[in-house]
């Protein structure tokens, strides 16, 4: 005798509520760390980020520290919508470092259903112009640093660290 069993993943807009704010108080302390954004700025890219979500359009956000065009620290949050084994974690971590010449660079990556019609419709509800960019975030001069994953019910993201 065989048996077969599906599991379905499920998650509400309160989870993804839930994890993005792990993410906005990762920008919050990036931001007032490193002194390269204000928390305005972290709290415009947090919103976008929970807007985007929200729509199921965010594959991934990537957020890197350079000074004077060098990487210093970065971090990627890898959405997982099917995250029932993702531990969740405090958000936080090592501080990251006021550095000469500091710039943030934040870049997000979106997932099929992001059409042009999509980005049409969303366009109004974001507080950030986003912009296409070709920049390298493969994080290649630095290394691995750890992570944390961000989780609520099936609703996650993968939180991974570079650093110099």
């Amino acid at each position: 005798m065989s048996q077969t069993r599906t599991a379905t993943a499920t998650y509400t807009v309160v989870d993804i509520e839930n994890v993005v704010r792990r993410v906005k108080a990762d920008l919050a302390m990036i931001a007032d760390s490193t002194g390269a954004w204000t928390a305005a700025e972290a709290a415009n890219y947090a919103y976008d980020i929970e807007v985007l979500a929200k729509a199921g359009y965010l594959k991934w956000v990537d957020v890197t520290l350079l000074s004077n065009g060098v990487e210093v620290k970065a971090v990627r949050f890898d959405v997982d919508t099917d995250a029932g084994s993702l531990t969740s974690s405090r958000p936080g971590g090592v501080l990251w470092p006021k550095v000469s010449g500091a710039h943030l660079r934040i870049v997000l990556s979106y997932t099929d259903a992001y059409t042009s019609e999509a980005r049409e419709a969303t366009k109004g509800k974001l507080k950030i112009g986003w912009v296409p960019t070709y920049d390298d975030t493969s994080h290649a001069s630095l290394m691995s640093a750890g992570g944390r994953g961000y989780a609520s019910n099936a609703y996650g993201m993968q939180r991974k660290d570079w650093a110099a």
